[in-house]
């Protein structure tokens, strides 16, 4: 005997509930979204900086969980070390999260109108779409993220474990033209192309395909928090590997030229194939945490910034 699924009536279909991109007003996304994210940023950094310190750990200093990397971080530098380079993640943030999330609806809009003739189920359909916007976002923000990335880790270790010591980021970024020209900035691009893309497709397939899948089931918010948990714990696990060497190649000082497979090998002779997972539990806990604040806050300011059908008509 088959089920008959039950709507809830107190609860919305996904559809009626979601903003299409051509209905926001984009200045106030922009600006309001800047702030929400940085506030989002301030919060989560600290496990940013946790994570980098335990991927690029020596055999003999590194930590072995993340209370361990927690304390001795406080111990050495206080609570400022925990928030290293964080002037330049949030100066070069907010142009790259502009470029990401324009990216992202756009193409998401664009991939949602492309399956409708094929009837998928909601769930394919929303895991699809928010996967390739996912994919697309991520690449068009790449060049802006990279030297980002690449400036703020070498902040984030400063100092620890043998690593230079810099006078903030103008000073980091003068050393690198310096040494290796423009694009020492993009140390590790290629593996930054192949982490963030792919683990930004994982999270938003996973985000959008769960949500579905668990609408009904709680009120909206929970869906949403809930679906950014699940999204986070399969990015974490499958990315974890790659950013790890992409990690150890962009914090490598400029005078040192090892390759993506020098990186790996060495990191395998200091603590075996489980070497490719260090820094797994502050990341699971970053990317979970801050999919989960993220796409709470993102989809709060969709609704905040939406146009009335009366404004777009007007």
């Amino acid at each position: 005997m088959g089920s008959t699924e039950i709507a809830r009536p107190d609860v919305p279909s996904f559809y009626e509930t979601e903003i299409s991109w051509d209905k926001l007003d984009k200045t106030k996304f922009y600006v309001v979204g800047a702030g929400i994210f940085s506030g989002v940023t301030l919060a989560l950094y600290p496990l940013s900086v946790i994570k980098t310190r335990m991927q690029v750990a020596s055999k003999d200093a590194v930590q072995k969980n993340v209370f361990s990397a927690f304390r001795n971080i406080v111990k050495v530098d206080g609570i400022p070390g925990l928030y290293r380079g964080f002037g330049t993640v949030i100066t070069g943030a907010v142009p790259a999260r502009i470029v990401f999330l324009t990216s992202l609806e756009m193409t998401k809009e664009a991939s949602l109108k492309l399956m409708e003739p094929f009837k998928l189920s909601e769930p394919v359909q929303a895991a699809i779409a928010n996967g390739i916007a996912g994919m697309s976002g991520s690449l068009c923000s790449q060049a802006v993220f990279v030297p980002l990335d690449v400036v703020s880790q070498k902040l984030m270790v400063q100092g620890y474990s043998g690593f230079a010591k810099y006078n903030g980021g103008f000073d980091v970024v003068h050393r690198i033209i310096k040494s290796d020209g423009v694009w020492g900035l993009y140390r590790g691009f290629g593996l930054s192309v192949m982490t963030y893309p792919p683990s930004s497709a994982v999270w938003w397939a996973s985000y959008g395909s769960s949500q579905h899948i668990i609408w009904n089931q709680w009120n909206m918010v929970y869906a949403q928090a809930a679906s950014g948990v699940v999204a986070g714990a399969v990015t974490s696990c499958v990315t974890t590997p790659l950013d790890t060497i992409k990690t150890r190649l962009q914090v490598m000082d400029t005078t040192e030229k090892r390759d993506v497979g020098q990186v790996m090998k060495r990191l395998i002779a200091e603590d075996g194939w489980r070497g490719l997972y260090r820094g797994l539990g502050p990341r699971f806990a970053s990317m979970s945490a801050w999919g989960t604040t993220m796409i709470v806050a993102y989809e709060y300011l969709k609704r905040l910034c939406a146009v009335s059908e009366r404004d777009l008509s007007g």
